[in-house]
């Protein structure tokens, strides 16, 4: 963490001095407004009540999380709307939920004790049947959540007694309790399950410190603390997340106090929000990896060589250094260097036009081509797609760039309508197989992740056998095995590990982000 001390000047005498010193050393008060911590750092006195207000670039896509796909609508209920068995702490360590206790008797069975005295948003009543409800849900095909397959080595949901669960799986996983803890381990309402589940994408009901009020679309989402949760209750009397398309009304509105918060901050404003004495900059490390991807099954990606030429000809330091103003770091892969799975030995494509060029005449290509690059309508990212067409310029490529709204973008690129795409990665557990079957297996084309529509059967069977084997150590081989060969075939081009960014005004107090960038407020105050 960044810190800056108080500096006082006198001219009393050694004494005063001294006793200046010792004050400064002993209270540690810091007067950066930059911050790798917790805000709750900031706060001197504990305040109760009041809405806290979170402005955003976009609207939420879902409020099922049996069918949301992207970070910024699980962001909404994670932890707030909805719980989960077991959670992460601010370390990303796997923590009790709604689950006080669970063993694992063997490979293929866990075992979860739960707490009890617990309650939905609708008065229903939290159990082992109502986890068992859940699940099933999630898992029968004709639900058709692209969440399935994260989850679907569950073969069975056994209740043991009102407050015991037994989850049997078709074989080990090792990362089951790192998915439990997840946007996709949320416990759903049995109430609302049995009679009317379509009105969960709308009116999501959940057991956490937070209850569903309103959705106006385009508009804004809306919390109130539940007045029954079971755990410790939030200092704030809800939540209110505001669509703010422009940047510096966001901004705006932080510094003059309409708003408390933004987790989505231009990188072009760094400078002025650090020297600001309204408003403060949080920071942290996050899970996410940013990308440019093609679609392998549209041409004229369906030729390798196509992609290696592209992967040749864009220089991704200079995105780095131009477009994000050093914020993040260049990424070498899909997986950020603090998901488990991770390889420092994966050696993307190097900068060589003249390698790009030679590529393309192989490819057929030789007097050039044209391709449509979608992405969405966050600044730097449209930014990104500025430079990438100014870049394969210089190698005879002509590039039409369409700007998104997010919702659409999600759209465009689950139907897989798109040539070359910017896309992201936001990594939910902090396990390898997040990225890696989600991305890159054949069942996951569309929705779920793999939005290259990439196919191969090798890598098929390495991220298979990564996901059942129970040692650390061949987990990590076999992905840096299956990204070496997704690296080879260039799927995809790795431009930036994520920095997550917040800014906020000086009347909130102790909130957090957490590597995921969900925004996490229950402990905040506003003063």
């Amino acid at each position: 963490m960044k810190k800056t001390w108080r500096k006082e000047k006198s001219m009393k005498g050694l004494i005063v001095l001294f006793i200046i010193m010792t004050m400064l050393f002993v209270q540690a008060c810091s007067t950066s407004n930059t911050s790798n911590e917790t805000a709750a750092n900031e706060s001197s006195s504990e305040k109760k009540g009041g809405i806290l207000k979170v402005v955003r670039l976009s609207d939420a896509t879902n409020l099922d999380p049996h069918f949301i796909t992207d970070i910024p609508s699980a962001n909404v209920l994670y932890q707030k709307v909805y719980e989960t068995l077991v959670t992460f702490n601010k370390e990303m360590e796997i923590v009790p939920g709604l689950a006080k206790s669970w063993e694992q008797p063997d490979e293929t069975t866990w075992v979860f004790t739960l707490n009890e005295g617990i309650t939905f948003h609708d008065g229903s009543k939290f159990n082992a049947e109502a986890v068992k409800k859940t699940f099933e849900r999630l898992l029968e095909p004709n639900t058709g959540s692209p969440q399935r397959d994260k989850l679907s080595m569950i073969k069975e949901v056994n209740v043991l007694d009102e407050y015991k669960v037994e989850l049997k799986l078709s074989a080990p996983y090792a990362p089951l309790l790192s998915i439990l803890a997840s946007n996709e381990g949320s416990i759903l309402s049995p109430k609302s399950l049995e009679e009317n589940p379509d009105t969960l994408s709308k009116h999501p009901v959940g057991t956490g410190p937070f209850k569903f009020e309103s959705w106006k679309s385009g508009e804004s989402i809306t919390l109130i603390k539940y007045d029954k949760y079971w755990g410790e209750k939030p200092n704030i009397d809800g939540i209110e997340f505001s669509v703010v398309p422009e940047e510096a009304t966001r901004l705006a509105m932080i510094e003059t106090g309409e708003a408390h918060i933004t987790d989505q901050v231009p990188v072009t404003e760094i400078e002025r929000i650090e020297s600001s004495d309204t408003i403060n900059l949080y920071r942290t490390e996050g899970l996410a990896v940013e990308y440019v991807g093609f679609n392998t099954q549209k041409a004229p990606f369906d030729n390798v060589k196509v992609r290696q030429a592209i992967s040749s000809a864009i220089e991704r330091e200079a995105i780095i250094k131009g477009i994000y103003n050093g914020v993040g770091t260049l990424a070498n892969s899909a997986m950020s260097p603090k998901v488990f799975g991770y390889s420092k030995n994966i050696k993307p494509y190097e900068y060589d036009p003249n390698k790009a060029k030679q590529l393309l005449k192989e490819a057929g290509f030789e007097d050039g081509l044209e391709l449509t690059l979608i992405t969405s309508d966050r600044k730097e990212r449209i930014n990104m797609a500025e430079v990438i067409q100014s870049q394969l310029k210089g190698i005879g490529v002509k590039v039409d760039i369409q700007v998104l709204e997010y919702g659409a973008y999600i759209e465009a690129v689950d139907s897989g309508e798109q040539d070359m795409f910017i896309g992201g990665w936001g990594n939910a557990t902090g396990d390898g197989d997040y990225n890696q079957y989600n991305l890159f297996h054949s069942s996951s084309h569309g929705s779920p992740g793999n939005h290259f529509f990439y196919t191969n059967e090798k890598v098929d069977k390495l991220i298979e056998q990564a996901r059942k084997e129970t040692n650390p150590e061949v987990r990590k081989q076999l992905y840096e095995e299956a990204m070496t060969i997704e690296m080879e075939e260039a799927v995809y081009i790795p431009i930036r590990n994520y920095e997550h960014l917040a800014v906020y005004n000086n009347d909130v107090k102790n909130f957090w982000l957490n590597a995921v960038n969900y925004l996490m407020v229950n402990e905040a105050t506003i003063e």
